[in-house]
């Protein structure tokens, strides 16, 4: 074999091992163990019980990717009480793109933007009048968003990831609200 076949050979076989090691596009997922797509929601993780993030497991992310934002929103809030009709539960990023997920109760959760009630970090799902929808929504970036006093919300964090969206992907599950 010619030391050309040889060199061939050697740039084909690392081309198709650093191929092999990035995500598909598209491939990119959001689980939970606590949580099924489409399910119910555990009490633990609302304000019925311990008002704890659930556990949320990262896979197929872009070898792109230089960090990851998570949102977590409900869209059913009734538009009497907040007009836009969403109320946001938690927003973290700069996550790093190597991170396999957020355990449950996670207090060193990187960069948090304000929830709903306008603080940071998380807050439990707990609808005020009937079931809601609750999207768990994971988004890879080209970039870091950093910690600049110009992101502190939803919106601007989307402003922010705009343009910088390389792979994206959503969990969504439902909790009740509880008689009582």
């Amino acid at each position: 074999m010619s030391k050309l076949s040889v060199a061939i050979l050697l740039v084909v076989g690392v081309s198709a091992v650093y191929v092999a090691a990035q995500a598909p596009a598209g491939s990119m997922k959001i689980t939970s163990p606590a949580i099924s797509e489409g399910g119910m929601i555990p009490a633990k993780y609302s304000c019925d019980a311990d008002k704890v993030n659930p556990p949320l497991v990262f896979s197929g992310v872009p070898a792109t990717a230089k960090s990851l934002a998570l949102i977590i929103d409900d869209p059913d809030v009734p538009k009497t009480m907040i007009p836009s009709g969403e109320f946001v539960h938690w927003i973290i990023w700069d996550i790093p793109p190597a991170s396999k997920g957020l355990p449950e109760a996670d207090p060193t959760a990187p960069t948090k933007g304000l929830n709903g009630t306008g603080k940071p970090g998380y807050i439990a799902m707990c609808p005020p009048d009937r079931e809601h929808r609750y999207f768990f929504k994971l988004y890879a970036l080209d970039q870091m968003l950093g910690s600049s006093a110009k992101i502190t919300n939803k919106a601007d964090v989307e402003a922010a990831m705009k343009g910088h969206i390389v792979g994206q992907a959503q969990l969504m599950a439902r909790y009740p609200k509880k008689k009582g």
